[in-house]
């Protein structure tokens, strides 16, 4: 899913690509690391509020059981 950076109707910069967008209303960001770090929290934080959505996944496949891998991200508007 590309998003764009808008600045006064111009789009700027270059395109982010967040994996997968739900219903239009959930931004789901798969990993595969030995670790998520804050880094990873906020590229789909930044993708939440480009997108001006509220809520969002990050899911590391890097874990014995995927539930442990799964960290919710709020955007806070």
């Amino acid at each position: 899913m590309p998003i764009y950076v808008q600045y006064k109707d111009h789009i700027v910069g270059h395109a982010y690509r967040a994996d997968l967008l739900v219903d239009g209303k959930l931004i789901v960001e798969l990993k595969a690391v030995e670790q998520v770090s804050s880094l990873h929290k906020a590229q789909l934080l930044t993708y939440l509020r480009l997108m001006n959505k509220s809520l969002g996944l990050l899911i590391n496949f890097n874990t014995a059981v995927l539930k442990n891998g799964v960290c919710r991200v709020i955007n806070n508007m």
